[in-house]
């Protein structure tokens, strides 16, 4: 089997995909076939002893549209030297001529018919290759409306008519395309986040390459001003850069060496070397692109509803004008009088607004959320987030800032902090736990150096013991004191103190006494409140909190970030039953964790939201929304522009439906002509597209 991606011009409309789709049908070996409109692409895998890459390019061809290799694609050309402007350009140009030649300078009618045959010709070229393409598969679209249209009109006589509409339509077409492309430029926007080339030091020497020939291990040396083309690491120098791009956040942040840099940051001051870690499309941004692209793809309730209606619906209405034509005609007579109305029928009947304004939607709501650094895959969880009414938080990571602090230190007899921070820090230099990290830290802020140690061990589930200038010591949890039986009631009830005010303990103990106490705790974000009544606002019924820290952790936190409940000590799979508890209690449930180890709680949420997700590659892959930095104030954001995106998609289906339901009926009692039923039909189609770029914004 082989994978490959095409790139199709002219893909605007649901229609044009199903043309292809019907010509794909044809040939043999083609296992997976993936149409995205926002994208213009086509992927497909096929059996290369069945058929070929040119046998699929000359299949689709045959519908009237071109496709080739994507990484062929070149430069679009200045916009009215595009084929389509020119030659609507060309229409317009011999309707005026035929015009003015018949009502101003007097020519007969028979000699203006032939000018307006002219602009026909001109002007339905390009329709007419996709609807005849589309007649050939039996499977009707609006282009095949127009051709039909403008046939009928000419049979009457209608030569007029029949250019009008074909100007019309095509007009129509244009601008439609013109708006499909707005939503790609946001797309386009983050792709040219990243330079195309890399300076590279390789054997001694500096090169600029393609970003695609750069290895992984390979040196790239980004500049003050330039942007970084690459995922890595820095290796040597120090800077600032702006990471506005990829985390929304548009304070500059300090790297230096051993920091993650990413691709489509801007380096601001320093020259840095950087190590490369990933190739461009497994880059943080890459990945980001890739998603904003394949949004459409990922469908909500309304965009099957789009694809569904669409299929029954113009067949439906070829089928009402054949009845219109034929049915009276048969009856009452006046053939030609039917014929008319059959055909605007036909022609006020269909328009790409409806199958085009969903996906144009979708696609600007996700755009617009990469720009402010929250990645949404797709329009299913778009449509998810609108609806969330309760939501669960992990407390390690996502209401708190993940990152321990000592907060207290308490000393008993004669030693001081300083002494009780040298012995601690020096044990915990051996241990890998987060709380050891921050005893370090605290340490070195107050200039406290470790010592050597002689020996040690770790204790499980307890601590570790070890031995320093001859002296043994053990460090570790209050059950560590219960085994070796040195708690005072003064220190139970210090300890105590510092258990209500949500902190951990640990113990240092020496020659079989309590040397000293170390609070340490995890600090709430400092947006987290205002987060949490933000969603309250927003209509969340209740906000819960899940931790596998202890109660008395668990329950200082709640009251601090003000959720309505909490439940203390779970292991992953009690998340699990508790998201679902949640679910069955109010519907759609929202769960916001780090992506790692609260992926099985995220995946059986309806939404999960993944927090810090720069450089996180598990955060990335398991969340449906995907916040790219430690923001928890981004989530009414998304919930905002969710519901915004929403209530933009039913204006644009019920704009649509509206202009539908007021033209046929019009049509069939002969109220409207062919060219005023096809102007408000497509005026109709362009209002709702203009509508979904409003999400752009």
């Amino acid at each position: 089997m082989v994978k490959m991606t095409l790139y199709i011009e002219g893909l605007d409309c649901e229609d044009e995909a199903k043309l292809i789709r019907s010509a794909m049908e044809g040939l043999k070996g083609i296992s997976s076939l993936e149409i995205n409109i926002m994208a213009r692409t086509l992927k497909a895998d096929y059996d290369d002893a069945l058929t070929s890459e040119q046998n699929i390019i000359k299949a689709i061809a045959g519908t009237g549209l071109k496709a080739r290799k994507k990484e062929e694609v070149r430069k679009a050309s200045v916009w009215w030297k595009e084929p389509r402007i020119l030659t609507l350009s060309a229409c317009g140009f011999s309707i005026l001529i035929a015009f003015l030649s018949e009502h101003v300078f007097g020519i007969s009618h028979r000699n203006a018919s032939f000018l307006y045959g002219i602009a026909t010709i001109i002007g339905g070229y390009y329709p007419a290759k996709m609807g005849l393409a589309a007649l050939k598969t039996l499977r009707p679209n609006i282009r095949t409306l127009m051709v039909a249209g403008a046939i009928g009109a000419i049979g009457l006589g209608l030569w007029e008519e029949a250019a009008l509409l074909v100007l019309i339509y095509s007009l129509g077409d244009v601008l439609e395309a013109y708006a499909s492309d707005r939503v790609r430029g946001a797309v386009r926007a983050l792709m040219e986040l990243a330079p195309k080339e890399a300076l590279v030091r390789k054997n001694g020497e500096e090169l600029v390459i393609k970003v695609e020939e750069v290895k992984v291990g390979d040196t790239i040396i980004i500049k003050p001003g330039e942007k970084l083309p690459l995922d890595g690491r820095v290796v040597k120098g120090t800077s600032s850069l702006d990471q506005a791009s990829i985390t929304g956040e548009s304070i500059p942040v300090s790297k230096g060496p051993g920091d993650e840099v990413f691709a489509g940051t801007i380096n601001q001051r320093g020259t840095i070397d950087v190590l490369v870690t990933r190739p461009f499309e497994d880059t943080t941004l890459g990945k980001i692109i890739h998603y904003v692209e394949e949004a459409e793809t990922r469908k909500s309730s309304y965009q099957r509803f789009g694809e569904t209606f669409g299929r029954y619906y113009t067949p439906s209405m070829f089928a009402l004008a054949l009845m219109v034509i034929i049915m009276p005609t048969v009856f009452f007579g006046g053939f030609s009088e039917w014929f008319y109305r059959g055909l605007v029928v036909l022609v006020v009947s269909c328009s790409c607004g409806i199958a085009l304004s969903i996906p144009v939607s979708v696609v600007a709501a996700v755009a617009n959320a990469a720009r402010h650094g929250v990645l949404i895959k797709g329009g299913t969880h778009l449509e998810a987030a609108s609806h969330l009414k309760a939501i669960a938080f992990d407390k390690t990571g996502s209401l708190t800032l993940g990152r321990p602090l000592v907060t207290d230190v308490i000393t008993f007899g004669e030693l001081t902090d300083e002494s009780v921070l040298r012995i601690a820090s020096s044990i915990e230099s051996r241990s890998e736990h987060v709380l050891a990290d921050a005893i370090m830290k605290k340490a070195k802020e107050k200039g406290v150096s470790a010592s050597e140690l002689d020996w040690f061990e770790a204790i499980p589930g307890m601590g570790a013991k070890a031995i320093i200038n001859a002296e043994t010591y053990c460090i570790g949890s209050l059950n560590l004191c219960a085994r070796l039986e040195v708690l005072t009631p003064d220190a139970e009830e210090k300890i105590r103190n510092l258990e209500r005010q949500g902190k951990t303990v640990i113990v240092l103990i020496g020659d079989k006494c309590l040397m000293g106490i170390i609070a340490v705790r995890d600090e709430l974000r400092p947006e987290a409140k205002e987060t949490l009544k933000k969603l309250k606002d927003f209509g969340i019924k209740t906000v819960i909190m899940l931790t596998g820290d202890n109660e008395q952790v668990a329950s200082a936190i709640s009251k601090e970030a003000g959720v309505d409940k909490y439940m203390a000590e779970l292991l992953p799979e009690e998340k699990v039953n508790a998201i679902n508890a949640l679910k069955k209690e109010y519907g759609i449930v929202g769960m916001v964790g780090d992506g790692v180890n609260d992926a099985p709680a995220m995946v059986a949420s309806d939404v999960g939201i993944a927090m810090g997700a720069a450089g996180t590659d598990v955060a990335i892959e398991t969340g449906d929304v995907v916040l790219m930095s430690d923001e928890l104030s981004k989530i009414p954001y998304v919930l905002g522009l969710s519901r915004r995106a929403v209530n933009n998609i039913k204006q644009n289906i019920f704009l649509s439906l509206a202009v539908i339901a007021f033209l046929v009926p019009m049509a069939l009692i002969g109220w409207i002509g062919l060219v005023p039923g096809i102007l408000i039909n497509e005026v109709g189609g362009i209002l709702v597209i203009i509508n979904g770029l409003r999400l752009l914004r």
